[in-house]
């Protein structure tokens, strides 16, 4: 099923520079899609188009089949939660409950399915004992998990989101990873932006690979094995992918690969014993 289609889309910058140029997509439903090229390849200016930041100038995008234009807009932004790279532009109230109760309360929904929906979110993202503090007092990491948290209370089927982990240390990427897996595993559509090609390799269903406003090429993660195609698009080669170039298993995770390493080792400590008795 395809939860996200561009159809003809094309965008200009207001000083004449083309974005991108006649996008034809389909981006599957229930899938992690990460949307990757170096910069300026037209991959964060895509993400605005999925619920209308920047509306189409020309062609169309449709969520579930609904387009994106002012007569939906109110509907697509239910179905679309966007995240932006830099949560500072996603939070502004006086206390991240209220930050998180504004689109809910936009709803129209009654104070206490407001209040059910903020307290679920926060439960989601580990920051209910932080409902009454101001954003700009919590740390880089916290800041993304409220924005998401915002994005959660509104239920959205579709997340979209700018360079998710940009910033974060180890930890909180990891924490917010395992979130983003459960939404998705709940039947979350998610499509992120990112130059991070190890990332994308362990953890992207599907890709989409753009360079200077064109589609080089999308299907599933494989892709970030192709050499010919990663040098097109100016990346380099995932560092499992280099490694496990020439061998027969593909591990996509450290995890992987140390499984793999230690199975060899212990394959080659058997066949030593072997031939000592053998001798």
């Amino acid at each position: 099923m395809t939860a996200i289609e561009t159809i003809g889309l094309s965008y200009v910058y207001p000083d004449t520079t083309p974005a991108f140029k006649e996008v034809n997509l389909q981006i599957k439903a229930g899938a992690k899609t990460a949307i990757l090229g170096i910069n300026g390849s037209g991959k964060t200016t895509l993400i605005y188009h999925l619920n209308g930041i920047i509306p189409a100038q020309q062609g169309e995008v449709k969520i579930q089949g609904l387009t994106v234009d002012k007569k939906h807009m109110q509907e697509v932004r239910k179905k679309v939660g966007l995240l932006f790279d830099n949560p500072d532009d996603q939070l502004f109230s006086t206390t991240i409950f209220n930050d998180i109760a504004f689109g809910p309360r936009n709803l129209k929904l009654d104070p206490a399915t407001v209040n059910q929906r903020v307290k679920e979110a926060l439960d989601r993202v580990d920051m209910a004992e932080l409902a009454q503090r101001p954003p700009y007092c919590l740390s880089l990491g916290q800041k993304k998990r409220a924005a998401i948290a915002g994005l959660l209370a509104m239920k959205p089927q579709v997340l979209a989101f700018d360079e998710p982990f940009s910033g974060l240390d180890p930890e909180a990427a990891v924490h917010f990873r395992n979130i983003l897996d459960q939404l998705v595993d709940e039947g979350a559509t998610l499509v992120y932006s990112t130059h991070d090609v190890d990332m994308a390799y362990g953890w992207a269903d599907e890709v989409i690979m753009m360079k200077s406003g064109k589609v080089l090429a999308c299907g599933e993660y494989d892709l970030l094995r192709d050499e010919a195609l990663l040098r097109e698009a100016s990346l380099p080669m995932p560092a499992l992918a280099k490694l496990f170039k020439n061998h027969e298993e593909k591990p996509r995770t450290v995890e992987e690969a140390q499984a793999i390493i230690e199975g060899t080792k212990l394959l080659s400590q058997h066949q030593i014993i072997r031939l000592d008795i053998e001798k």
